[in-house]
């Protein structure tokens, strides 16, 4: 389902590329007081859109950016310079080459290298050797066998907001719970357990909290999977952490001896194996989980979008695709280039931290007409809310069949399902790095029609 430049080719005529270097000259003449800086703030008119700020940087697909520490590095918002930065290899994504673009509380003048186990922060042939070993255990036909499990979980969800009355919070009692019931299932993490880890998670992921806070979250995060694993090396489940674990062959198998069991299977130490559940732990619940939220929450701000997939549940899968592009509720992507590349005729020198803006690439109306519009009849294959290249999301299948079998489910068990509160008073993630809502008040045997007007501002 990744746009496929070869079948959808993108041309630029000599004189707009002649335009592009004379405004790159430009801009490379401007001081750094004068460089504008990331625009974060999304909470103003529409909770969809990106911030105005940002849209208005985006005349141009690269530009010169301020970052919080001084740094000068680069903005990308086209979404044809967006792929080509994401799939350059000369790009690192290695924390220690970066420079953060927004402040945050704590944050270090030097980023320290990737923990061990995160594969996020890593280039070939360290991702790489990662990165083999996971691939296939998250293919498109091992996601979609799940489906039966997320069905039931998502009937399970339904059933207990049915039995508890008319009203509820969606967050606490859908969008969350069925995205960490399935991670914990593929995983083999107790649900059970879910008090230890859920509040370790936000934390992680809350821009606004001290990083001592984000450290000791994330060590916390290590220790609990680091149990886990233990557990799973001695006594094996059927699960993906089980499975990478697994003891290979006793060092002194031939010898008769009744030697100790031998190291993972996969070649992946005990601290590695934490690294990378925990990783997997907590992207898999949380940005699934605000995805329904908010998804829900742009659904019901939109009757005609809404209706449409009422009417026709197999939409769901185009809805989610359009969905994933008109939230974009992870963002942004940093990349530091190593050497010096032309992307879009800038010429983005070595050294520089690369912003790649996720929302403003997947509203670029070169590749999306009218990219404003919420259309769930819209053919948005190709938007970048995954990833592009060798870091693009490796749950990705897991998400699109969760928001599949969850969304038209969630319409066709409540079909009088609306906003208990006005859309203004809905509490928006707007510090976390993954955007969302805090939390989302609905009713379905009364209450508050949604007063909005879609793709403008809240009345």
């Amino acid at each position: 389902m990744t746009y496929d430049p070869a079948t959808e080719s993108e041309t630029i005529d000599s004189e707009t590329a002649d335009s592009a270097t004379a405004d790159s000259e430009t801009a490379d003449s401007e001081t750094t007081d004068e460089l504008p800086v990331l625009p974060t703030d999304r909470h103003t008119g529409c909770p969809f859109d990106p911030p105005a700020a940002l849209t208005a940087l985006s005349d141009r697909p690269v530009r010169r950016l301020r970052y919080a520490d001084g740094h000068v590095g680069r903005l990308v918002t086209g979404h044809a310079a967006a792929r080509a930065v994401l799939a350059d290899p000369r790009f690192s994504s290695r924390y220690e080459l970066l420079h953060l673009p927004m402040p945050m509380e704590g944050a270090p003048g030097e980023l320290p290298p990737a923990p061990v186990g995160d594969i996020l922060g890593l280039d070939a042939p360290e991702h790489t050797r990662y990165r083999r070993l996971l691939a296939g255990r998250f293919t498109v036909r091992r996601m979609r066998q799940l489906t039966g499990r997320i069905e039931r979980f998502t009937a399970d969800c339904l059933d207990a907001m049915e039995q508890a009355g008319t009203t509820a919070d969606l967050v606490e009692a859908f969008a969350r719970p069925v995205p960490t019931l399935v991670i914990c299932e593929l995983l083999g993490v107790p649900y059970a357990d879910r008090g230890r880890f859920l509040g370790l998670v936000e934390v992680i992921f809350d821009q606004a909290a001290d990083a001592g806070a984000r450290d000791e979250a994330y060590a916390g995060l290590l220790r609990y999977v680091g149990e886990l694993v233990l557990a799973k090396r001695a006594e094996p489940t059927d699960d993906l952490l089980s499975d990478l674990a697994a003891p290979g062959p006793a060092p002194d198998a031939g010898s008769g001896d009744l030697a100790a069991p031998g190291p993972a299977a996969s070649g992946l130490s005990d601290e590695e194996l934490a690294g990378i559940g925990g990783l997997l732990l907590a992207a898999g619940l949380d940005t699934t989980a605000n995805m329904l939220g908010l998804g829900v929450f742009a659904l019901l701000a939109d009757p005609v979008q809404l209706e449409a997939l009422r009417a026709d549940p197999d939409l769901a899968g185009p809805a989610s695709e359009e969905l994933l592009r008109y939230l974009s509720v992870a963002d942004p992507l940093l990349r530091s280039a190593l050497e010096d590349v032309e992307v879009e005729g800038e010429l983005i020198r070595a050294g520089e931290t690369v912003t790649v803006s996720v929302q403003a690439a997947n509203r670029d109306p070169r590749r999306f007409p009218d990219p404003d519009r919420l259309d769930i009849r819209r053919r948005a294959t190709g938007h970048l809310s995954f990833g592009h290249g060798p870091h693009q999301c490796l749950g990705q299948q897991l998400a699109r069949v969760e928001m599949t079998v969850a969304l038209p489910a969630l319409f066709a068990r409540f079909p009088a399902l609306r906003l208990a509160v006005p859309p203004g008073e809905v509490p928006l993630r707007e510090r976390s790095s993954i955007y969302g809502v805090v939390s989302l008040p609905v009713a379905w045997g009364g209450g508050i029609a949604p007063n909005f007007r879609p793709g403008g501002e809240m009345r």
